[in-house]
């Protein structure tokens, strides 16, 4: 029963690039609490993404958002986008076909099982992809703009096209804050498998 703040792990990953990029350099750290404190607390991504970093937000900060027709249809559109994938598809995935096949595998076919099997990653998908699509939504249509954070994952052509398509905020974190530092894919394949199951360790914590 360890009681952890909502957002734990977003905010934990934007406050690592923001602190990181600045001992690196790459980024000047800004001197208003007020602006960093929004930045790391985002209400519209904070619980379940995308990852956004300060260098692509920050500036956002520095100009006053203004109301604009055109944005705000654009983010409304992303909203109900999401609410369907997540309501619509989602969650009639789950009641219909994986909660009552991950219930009692036992009493299920071996076709039933596959037909579950792929309804879980199909329920995955669009329940957080649609929730990503209804947090850049909502930011848009206060003036700000959040990264893509999916890019149709399911039609990638290798396992590595699809890591740069499923949660791209969080894989580009991994490669940018572990992988390459750790020495990416340079050196031995012992050197490279090493540093990929380092990454996916931590990814994974």
């Amino acid at each position: 029963n360890v009681l952890l703040p909502v957002g734990i792990s977003f905010y934990t990953f934007q406050s690592f690039s923001y602190t990181i990029d600045v001992y690196r350099g790459e980024l000047q750290p800004t001197r208003n609490f007020i602006k960093f404190a929004l930045f790391i607390s985002f209400f519209p991504q904070l619980v379940a993404g995308p990852i956004v970093r300060a260098s692509t937000f920050l500036p956002q900060l520095e100009r006053e958002p203004r109301f604009d027709d055109r944005t705000a249809e654009g983010g409304l559109g992303l909203i109900l986008l999401g609410l369907f994938k997540k309501i619509c598809i989602a969650d009639v995935l789950g009641v219909t076909l994986v909660d009552r096949v991950f219930a009692d595998p036992s009493m299920q076919s071996a076709w039933t099982l596959l037909l579950g099997m792929y309804g879980c990653a199909f329920q995955i998908y669009y329940d957080f992809c649609g929730y990503s699509d209804i947090a850049i939504g909502a930011a848009r249509m206060l003036g700000y703009e959040l990264p893509l954070n999916f890019n149709h994952p399911f039609h990638a052509t290798s396992i590595r096209n699809f890591w740069r398509r499923w949660h791209i905020s969080l894989s580009t974190w991994l490669r940018d804050y572990l992988y390459i530092p750790l020495g990416g894919g340079h050196g031995s394949p012992w050197k490279t498998a090493r540093n990929l199951s380092i990454v996916m360790l931590l990814g994974g914590l």
